[in-house]
């Protein structure tokens, strides 16, 4: 009883997803749209809705979600006039690399946005995560140290993502 509620609130959502993205009532898609909605249910467990990932929904971890979005564009943003400019200016120095960065966060939903959060700035590519330790490819190491190169790259998303993940 205790999985199947989160998965019988799962396949309403994304049932109640699916009518709203495809906006028709025509049988055949209701009908597409349940059995997808049962099936991914099923497979993550309902993942979404079970006690211990609901807890996204308090205030402050909703908000701090909220504010990691511009945060996140921000970076994205930031990194790719970087790349641009290195690919625009071949003079500017580059020294590629992979240093080794660890994180505070205990999650490990938490510290796969965060490598994914890495990756997604251009410049920045998460090789691997081995417990609270990363491997980031970095297109201009400026750090080596681990201390140093966890300042330069990952505290400032840690700093919302601790809120939202604990």
């Amino acid at each position: 009883m205790k999985t199947l509620v989160p998965i019988v609130v799962a396949t309403l959502a994304l049932f109640a997803t699916w009518v709203a993205w495809t906006q028709s009532l025509d049988p055949q898609e209701l009908a597409a749209g349940a059995v997808l909605a049962v099936l991914v249910a099923i497979l993550s467990g309902g993942m979404p809705f079970r006690a211990e990932t609901l807890g996204i929904l308090q205030p402050r971890r909703f908000l701090y979600a909220l504010a990691y979005l511009p945060y996140l564009f921000k970076e994205i943003v930031k990194a790719n006039l970087d790349v641009a400019r290195r690919v625009v200016a071949p003079s500017l120095p580059i020294r590629p690399g992979i240093v080794r960065v660890r994180t505070r966060l205990r999650n490990p939903i938490g510290r796969l946005v965060l490598a994914n959060s890495i990756t997604l700035t251009p410049g920045t590519l998460t090789v691997d995560i081995r417990g609270n330790d990363l491997f980031i490819h970095w297109i201009d190491v400026r750090a080596k140290d681990v201390q140093a190169a966890t300042e330069e790259i990952v505290a400032g998303f840690e700093k919302y993502l601790e809120v939202i993940f604990g």
